[in-house]
């Protein structure tokens, strides 16, 4: 049963719809691990009355994610009915199959804006989509999308592979006529838990973020507005640049998951983010509950909104912003340590490491099984910037099965300097 309502509950502005789980292509930083259809999946009457219940909550924008959202030919179906009920529509889309006819498709039914996934210049991004040809098809998916009448925009992942290739791809993506460009951190679940070589780690963010300055200049100077995920950024000198469209005063304002946005698998479950998974993110199914019980009451969607100071950890819990910040993105920190509330992925405190003298890095302990956004075991590892200068520092989850690689505290280990 799900608990009574507490108080008000705001609408959420976005709702980010999986729509199936059946993909083209096999990425190496895909969180749900998409390729084959869920089991289960809504039916086409079940998405058009889900549609009708998202405009009765108040929905603003409902974002079709899959897998490939195109891969259902009843796609059409629900992008005119989102549009009926008054809601705007976009589609996210690793663009591989997205021919001319299919866009033309799309925007007949009333699709809005396409933004197309493009990690990198041509050699890093096949690489990360295992589709040889994959990038020069998704600036043909751009072309296509905006001759048929759409608005179009990129996202992009940042990894090892292509964190030094934005600003090229920034002049190609004006040369496109994308209107907005998203960021994010690659998170480590799906299957970039089985990739852990492709993380940036955390005191490489130093270096990220000069370099972020410089694309965020060049986006200004092509007329590409600048979007960063909500795993990127955290009340460091960049800040005001970062966020300057999404914030009056430029600043993040924690976690928005089940505050202004929720997600939805394509078998129905609705979580308060699309970027996670697994039973402790699931509110319940829409078939079982309906939408609007699910958003007002389910523990699970509330969390954010619900939680207090004592839920954060580690470096997290002493920071100056904690009770604004609340460990920054939990789709990056519980795949990271098991459960929210240490986030070691913040620019503000990896400027404090340096500052003191120290630096963070993350070291995978246990990998992740086959399920979507599933995730392995990290731990995060603070040592001195000189090697053999000091004692390191090991903190990692403290509940649950982490506490068998751990222990019950945090930090958990003080180990020697010749010790990783």
């Amino acid at each position: 049963m799900l608990p009574p309502p507490r108080g008000a509950v705001q609408r959420p502005a976005l709702a980010v719809w999986e729509f199936t789980r059946a993909c083209d292509q096999r990425c190496k930083a895909c969180g749900p691990r998409a390729g084959v259809a869920r089991p289960d999946e809504l039916t086409t009457d079940e998405a058009l009355r889900l549609v009708d219940e998202l405009a009765e909550l108040g929905v603003g924008e409902v974002a079709l994610i899959g897998g490939e959202a195109y891969l259902r030919a009843d796609v059409l179906w629900v992008i005119r009915r989102i549009r009926e009920r008054g809601m705007s529509c976009s589609l996210t889309t690793g663009g591989l199959g997205l021919t001319q006819t299919r866009a033309e498709a799309l925007v007949e039914a009333g699709l809005q804006l396409v933004s197309v996934s493009i990690d990198g210049l041509e050699a890093s991004h096949d690489a990360l989509r295992g589709t040889p040809g994959g990038w020069r098809r998704c600036f043909e998916a751009l072309a296509h999308s905006r001759r048929a009448g759409a608005r179009i925009a990129a996202n992009t992942q940042i990894n090892r592979l292509t964190w030094r290739e934005l600003l090229p791809l920034c002049d190609l993506l004006a040369d496109a006529g994308a209107e907005v460009w998203q960021m994010f951190l690659t998170m480590p679940h799906g299957n970039a838990a089985d990739h852990p070589e492709l993380l940036l780690q955390p005191f490489e963010l130093l270096e990220l973020f000069p370099e972020l300055e410089r694309v965020i200049a060049r986006c200004a100077a092509r007329r590409i507005r600048f979007w960063p995920g909500n795993n990127l950024g955290y009340f460091g000198p960049l800040e005001g640049k970062l966020r300057r469209l999404q914030q009056e005063d430029g600043h993040y304002k924690g976690c928005s998951a089940g505050r202004t946005g929720l997600g939805i698998e394509a078998d129905g479950t609705i979580k308060s983010c699309p970027s996670v998974g697994g039973a402790v993110n699931a509110g319940g199914n829409w078939r079982d509950h309906g939408l609007r019980a699910l958003w007002e009451r389910a523990p699970e969607i509330r969390y954010v909104e619900q939680r207090g100071l004592d839920s954060l950890w580690g470096y997290c819990r002493e920071c100056y912003y904690a009770d604004t910040c609340m460990g920054g993105c939990t789709a990056m920190s519980e795949p990271l340590l098991g459960r929210p509330g240490n986030n070691p992925y913040c620019h503000h405190r990896a400027l404090e490491m340096d500052r003191m003298g120290l630096r963070e890095r993350v070291e995978q302990v246990a990998g992740a099984d086959d399920q979507a956004f599933a995730h392995g075991l990290f731990r995060v590892v603070r040592e001195p910037k000189a090697a053999g200068a000091g004692p390191v520092t090991i903190e990692g989850p403290r509940t649950g099965r982490e506490a068998a690689f751990f222990g019950p505290g945090a930090p958990l280990a003080v180990a020697g300097a010749d010790e990783p």
